[in-house]
């Protein structure tokens, strides 16, 4: 998925180090050859061509994310789309050559993309797409959904305790022994801020964080992040971080992206309306830095520390 992954496990001795290794890698290996853009052959690229106009069953893996792909993005309005291929394929082009994307390309792209061009059937895991030249693009929330089913992997394999960390996506099982759980830093949160801590010890959670301190395009005096709005088919500008910790990888990886595109307010908004995922946004301006919590964060915090008690 074009991306590191790096995976730590607490264990009795090497071989069952080995094994859990050994069994998160190759879950990612699998999970690489489905999702991945970068893969001509990917089952991910092949659909592109063989689903115009007709329903083509897809592996359960696959149709698990286009499905949580496709429930954000009626949420949001079309803030956050996986068929945006096409569009972020020009950006990734203009990060290379450090220019902005033509805007007749980035219009004509846009007209092979938009979420009800593509259909999927969850029940039978079937997808369909509306047009031709439509190219999907899931490192949104692939990274995410990778992470949590390697740490599955790990568990399946007998070690409880272990993290799986894909580009910004983290996935943690068991706290590690003599802990309360795995040290998180909220990037850009200020240490010892009035907002809340900057470092989280969190176990049996996801994390996700988005921004663009990486992957930006900076031209004509403007920073321009690797995140899309699918409305406008513009990088964003906005200079946010947005962390969220949901229980998998699935949820927040898909979150973060969202709530970037969203703002902070409707983001924020987007996040209090459920129950599975607490986020915190880093906004700098020219007047500083701003923090905000969801509304749910501190009571998450008081809860975490309650399980680790």
């Amino acid at each position: 998925m074009g991306t590191l992954v790096k995976i730590t496990v607490y264990t009795s001795g090497e071989e069952d180090a080995r094994r859990a290794f050994r069994a998160g890698f190759d879950r990612i290996g699998r999970l690489d050859a489905i999702l991945s853009d970068y893969k001509p052959d990917s089952e991910l690229n092949r659909i592109v061509t063989t689903a115009v106009g007709k329903a083509i069953p897809v592996s359960r893996d696959l149709c698990t994310v286009l499905a949580a792909s496709q429930a954000l993005a009626a949420a949001t309005g079309g803030a956050f789309d996986v068929t945006q291929g096409p569009v972020i394929r020009l950006w990734r082009e203009a990060r290379r050559t450090k220019q902005l994307p033509d805007p007749a390309a980035l219009r004509a792209a846009a007209e092979r993309a938009g979420f009800r061009k593509l259909h999927i059937e969850s029940e039978r895991c079937t997808v369909a797409m509306d047009v031709e030249g439509m190219a999907l693009d899931v490192g949104a929330i692939a990274k995410g959904y990778a992470a949590s089913e390697a740490l599955a992997a790990i568990g399946h394999a007998g070690v409880r305790s272990a993290m799986v960390a894909v580009s910004g996506d983290l996935a943690f099982s068991d706290a590690p022994p003599g802990t309360n759980g795995w040290r998180v830093a909220l990037p850009d949160v200020p240490a010892d801020g009035e907002d809340g801590p900057s470092v989280l010890e969190l176990s049996n959670a996801a994390v996700s964080t988005a921004g663009a301190d990486e992957q930006h395009l900076d031209a004509g005096g403007q920073r321009y992040s690797h995140i899309i709005d699918p409305r406008s088919g513009m990088a964003l500008t906005d200079d946010l971080t947005v962390t969220v910790i949901a229980r998998t990888g699935l949820v927040a990886d898909g979150l973060d992206t969202a709530i970037s595109v969203l703002g902070p307010e409707r983001g924020l908004a987007l996040v209090d309306a459920r129950d599975d995922a607490v986020a915190v946004i880093v906004r700098r301006t020219s007047a500083g830095v701003v923090v905000r919590p969801s509304r749910r964060f501190a009571a998450f915090l008081v809860a975490r520390r309650a399980a680790g008690d």
